[in-house]
């Protein structure tokens, strides 16, 4: 039942309604007040610690990131132009001044610890590559673990981080390259046999080497050596006297470490006879490019590059008239979490 109200009564409930109103008002306003901005969180800027593992049958191999170093590859690359570089480096996204990765590969054997190629070291200073020790010990191991180094060559970026401020960085390590290699750089009357563009080089391989040389723990191979079971050498030279290719193999899989045969995928790839300048035999650099190439993509081996980009880790095909990279399916099988 409705019933009228007394008109006193009308005058009592109309400041209690308006006082409602007013807190409903002021809450909803409250609401709507964005609360006051926190500070944003500073960038850190900073990249991990570059590893990546797999297994290779029962051999555990490890890629070492040693940073990366900006190149000019319009300026380094021959046999080509700068607007072909310029043009080729831009279908992949890329600019002629290239940040270049340098890659070092870590082989556990379960009985040895071998490390293939040490980077740069100190070489660049302190913000280009060097990178490499940080990367090892995040990956578990430490530089005093090391067994073997094996050198593909005697490059400031694969050999200088052999040693810094003289002090061998693998002390209990020996070192193995291959004895051309060996004998050019490591003795300075071979300055007058190559470009002067090459003549830095055997001052940072006597600085480099210094230390190992001094225990006795420098031993050169000859060319297709068998440095372990299951590690053999595999001549490739040309882009020094003495470049090597590693052929890893381990319960019928295989690896192909390939030193300094590629360093310009996006170039070298497409034109595989395209030289660099850092190359002291160009014609025969070109030459084992190819046939490695070629080989790669008939039988698609497993290939560890030092200068594609990290991890380095993939495989090679046809693609036209040259060859396309196939980098590896990241991987977690036969690790532990």
């Amino acid at each position: 039942m409705n019933l009228p109200l007394p008109h006193a009564m009308h005058r009592a409930i109309r400041p209690a309604a308006i006082a409602s109103a007013a807190l409903l008002l002021l809450a909803a306003t409250t609401l709507s007040v964005p609360a006051p901005a926190h500070a944003a969180a500073p960038q850190v800027r900073t990249q991990a610690p570059g590893y990546y593992r797999m297994m290779l049958g029962q051999f555990e191999v490890t890629a070492l990131s040693d940073g990366t170093a900006t190149i000019p590859l319009d300026k380094l690359l021959t046999r080509t132009s700068p607007t072909q570089v310029e043009r080729l480096l831009g279908d992949a996204y890329l600019q002629p001044k290239t940040e270049t990765s340098v890659n070092a590969f870590l082989i556990n054997t379960g009985s040895q610890l071998l490390l293939v190629d040490t980077g740069a070291g100190r070489l660049f200073g302190p913000t280009v590559a060097g990178r490499l020790v940080k990367s090892l010990r995040a990956a578990g191991y430490q530089p005093e673990d090391i067994d073997v180094v094996l050198l593909t060559h005697i490059h400031g970026d694969h050999s200088c981080g052999l040693t810094v401020d003289g002090q061998a960085v693998f002390p209990n390590a020996v070192v193995r390259v291959d004895r051309h290699d060996h004998d050019f750089w490591l003795n300075e009357q071979n300055k007058e046999r190559v470009d002067a563009s090459h003549h830095h080089g055997f001052a940072e391989a006597a600085a480099a080497f210094a230390p190992y040389i001094a225990k006795g723990r420098v031993q050169p191979f000859e060319p297709g050596a068998e440095l372990l079971p299951g590690i053999r050498a595999l001549a490739t030279h040309g882009h020094t006297p003495g470049h090597t290719f590693y052929e890893v193999q381990s319960q019928g899989q295989r690896l192909l470490l390939w030193g300094d045969l590629i360093h310009a995928k996006d170039v070298q790839f497409p034109q595989p006879g395209v030289t660099i300048r850092f190359d002291v035999d160009d014609a025969r650099a070109a030459q084992q490019r190819q046939q490695a190439l070629r080989t790669a993509a008939r039988e698609g081996t497993l290939i560890g590059a030092a200068h594609i980009s990290f991890p380095g880790l993939g495989r090679v095909r046809p693609a036209g008239k040259g060859y396309l990279w196939v980098p590896v399916n990241y991987s977690l099988d036969g690790l532990k979490e």
